[in-house]
């Protein structure tokens, strides 16, 4: 055989074991070996999937959920995104809430793994976590409420409705 055979071969070989490789790793296994918290994820992961090469996944979980850490965090039942050293970008299916408002979560970085901080970026502005909370994967509660989560505008508001004085009469007028 020539050197270019052996070296295809030797290459096939290599890749086929880290795809099995990370097959048999947990997504939480997978998270720590990329310098993110295991707990950004969390229980009741039912499946995944990680594309080795591009760092493309998919996690599927038994039902859309939400976990309390510092604020409130929903997942639903499927999460995609690209992972690398340090960074999940193109996430989709995970929303932070601040405040009342509702805001999709684009990406999730850890700037120096020694910080301890870790940011969410929300499109708007990046929310800052101590990563400690995100040390253990939390339990998630079921959503009663899906429609609070979805639809083209994700950004919800909880907030009481706005009432207008009708100075006339001192009625308020929705």
């Amino acid at each position: 055989m020539n050197r270019v055979a052996q070296f295809a071969i030797l290459i096939t070989v290599a890749i086929s074991i880290s795809v099995v490789s990370a097959q048999k790793l947990s997504i939480y296994e997978i998270l720590e070996a990329h310098a993110l918290p295991k707990g950004l994820l969390p229980k009741g992961v039912k499946e995944f999937n990680v594309d080795t090469e591009t760092g493309e996944f998919s996690v599927f979980l038994n039902q859309s959920c939400k976990a309390k850490y510092e604020s409130e965090l929903h997942y639903e039942a499927n999460i995609t995104g690209t992972i690398g050293y340090g960074s999940i970008g193109g996430l989709s299916g995970i929303s932070a809430q601040d405040l009342f408002l509702w805001f999709p979560v684009k990406g999730i970085r850890v700037d120096i793994p020694s910080s301890g901080v870790i940011y969410f970026d929300v499109g708007v502005v990046r929310k800052q976590y101590s990563m400690s909370l995100f040390e253990t994967p939390k339990d998630c509660v079921a959503v009663e409420n899906e429609d609070e989560f979805r639809g083209d505008n994700k950004v919800r508001s909880s907030m009481l409705q706005f009432y207008e004085v009708d100075q006339s009469g001192g009625r308020n007028i929705v």
